[in-house]
């Protein structure tokens, strides 16, 4: 038991630690904030993506922006969308194209200039990632990466990234998660005390 409970406490040790790291990026948490608040005001959306645990992470997101985060403020839904929603989507253009494509061919349709491209991704290497945000640097929507390990090829590629400061892809989506619900919870802010 007493291994166990050391075992615990160097995670939790090195989750504080990496979690610490994140006000380091302050300034381009802000400017995020501030670019979704933009977006939405001119009409746009959010559009995430994801692959595995960032996908469901994308989807838990994107839920919340639609319904609410907080019980305690009701507001209006904010538009949001994962683009890996469905299965039938996916094993179609999976099986008709390729797996590189599942991100770029739901953009493609439902993609306009004043929408937001959120792209989470540990590694910042995934071909789909990749290609979705080449489209969006083609078609001018913004686009804003949550990333880790250094961010990968990912981080030259998007606007704005928010890279966290580790090689544990579960220390990583921990922060990615945190780092979704702070920006929701202060656009949420914004959204209902511009009322």
């Amino acid at each position: 038991m007493l291994k166990l409970e050391v075992e615990l406490q160097n995670q939790l040790k090195e989750n504080i630690n990496v979690h610490k790291d994140i006000l380091k990026m302050s300034n381009e948490i802000i400017d995020v904030i501030e670019i979704i608040h933009k977006k939405l005001k001119k009409g746009g959306k959010i559009l995430f993506c994801g692959n595995g645990g960032s996908a469901a992470d994308a989807q838990h997101l994107a839920a919340e922006f639609i319904v609410r985060l907080r019980p305690h403020i009701n507001r209006n839904p904010i538009p949001a969308i994962t683009l890996a929603q469905d299965t039938s989507t996916l094993t179609a253009c999976g099986n008709d194209y390729n797996f590189d494509e599942i991100f770029l061919r739901t953009f493609q349709a439902l993609a306009k200039k004043d929408d937001i491209l959120i792209c989470i991704s540990t590694s910042g290497n995934s071909k789909n990632i990749l290609k979705v945000l080449k489209e969006a640097n083609k078609t001018k929507v913004y686009s804003v990466c949550f990333l880790g390990k250094g961010g990968g090829k990912a981080k030259k590629i998007c606007k704005k990234s928010l890279v966290i400061s580790s090689q544990n892809t579960a220390r990583i989506q921990e922060c990615h998660i945190f780092l979704g619900h702070f920006i929701l919870e202060k656009v949420e802010d914004i959204l209902v005390l511009k009322k």
